[in-house]
């Protein structure tokens, strides 16, 4: 058998192979709740084969949200239908997971498709918080600074969330630090000039992450895995590094996260990212050399054997895909067939298989 389709597992839960279906973000709800599309959405993926299946990133405050059409988790009345969600995944032989986040000074935005840049209140959006007063972008909002109580309040809405995720029926809880939102806006000295215990040092910085995960693991099940999505780099001279993310890996390991899914990106607009094949998988694989973490990785793998040869060279454990799962929300299956593993289809499909 192929390491793609190998078994994997973490804790009490197996993941039947290692294709992971990146959180990625809908912009379909109406106040947080879930619906059809998101049923679909997520259960097609499921279908097509995918070992763990993310949601999009799931707002734990409605101000924590990156746009008025993002999930939420923010209410109780969110969970039942996520419930249906976690169970036809289950149905279908996968993992369901979820990644609980916050926006920060990027929240009250557009979808891509109905404009770009702040939304203002009488259209439904709101003013964001981050760690500082300092604007993602021209056209963003200005965030509003949050004191303590303002930290204290935004930890306590990931706990309710983690909490509401288990009653939804998720496996694996992912926390979003990365790509620009508020656990990242902390970390990077670029987005987070405060003068407090929250600012300044690195210690400082990653009080607030670090925070948020102990306070998690006090409500999480010790035998369900808890993921954090990191941003290896904010690629920009005297921002997050690459050697600050190893030193956090290194501090989530201590405290006994089990995965570290390692992106890039996302906190600074006028980034230069070189963008290409796999062209994150350096930064996971410097994780993955240095820790006993289990590690994803993800960013423009497209085939089966680049996915293949990346866990076979040991560089990750996990690939997560995102863009190509929305092309072909079926391509476990026909990665099967390249890799030549004779994998499990839905019986509803199996007509098709050969």
């Amino acid at each position: 058998m192929s390491k793609l389709f190998s078994p994997l597992k973490i804790k009490d839960v197996t993941f039947k192979n290692r294709i992971v279906v990146s959180p990625m973000c809908q912009y379909s709800a109406v106040d947080g709740f879930a619906n059809s599309w998101h049923l679909v959405h997520l259960g097609s993926r499921a279908v097509g084969g995918a070992g763990l299946v993310f949601t999009e990133a799931v707002a734990v405050a409605p101000e924590g949200r990156i746009s008025p059409d993002d999930l939420g988790i923010y209410k109780e009345e969110h969970v039942d239908f996520l419930k249906t969600i976690t169970a036809f995944l289950e149905e279908q032989g996968a993992v369901p997971g979820i990644q609980l986040a916050h926006a920060g000074r990027k929240g009250s935005t557009y979808p891509e498709w109905k404009g770009s840049g702040k939304v203002a209140p009488e259209n439904g959006g709101w003013t964001p918080v981050g760690p500082s007063e300092i604007a993602f972008a021209d056209n963003y909002a200005q965030p509003i600074a949050l004191d303590l109580e303002g930290i204290a309040r935004i930890k306590n809405d990931f706990v309710v969330a983690a909490q509401r995720a288990l009653k939804a029926g998720f496996k694996v809880l992912e926390i979003h630090g990365a790509h620009g939102y508020l656990v990242h806006e902390f970390l990077s000295p670029l987005s987070n000039k405060r003068t407090d215990q929250y600012g300044g040092s690195f210690e400082n910085r990653t009080r607030f992450l670090l925070e948020l995960v102990d306070d998690i693991q006090k409500v999480w099940p010790k035998e369900l895995p808890l993921f954090v999505r990191i941003s290896a780099t904010d690629w920009v001279e005297n921002g997050w590094s690459e050697q600050d993310a190893l030193l956090l890996a290194k501090i989530l390991q201590e405290k006994c996260v089990d995965a570290i899914d390692v992106s890039t990106g996302g906190n600074i607009v006028d980034a230069k990212i070189p963008v290409g094949a796999a062209y994150q998988l350096p930064f996971a694989t410097l994780i993955k050399r240095n820790t006993d973490l289990v590690i994803g990785t993800v960013g423009l793998i497209t085939n089966a054997s680049q996915a293949e040869t990346i866990l076979v060279n040991g560089d990750a454990d996990l690939i997560f895909m995102a863009r190509e799962l929305l092309r072909d929300p079926y391509f476990p299956l026909k990665a099967g067939k390249v890799l030549h593993d004779d994998i499990a289809w839905p019986n509803q499909y199996r007509r098709a298989k050969n």
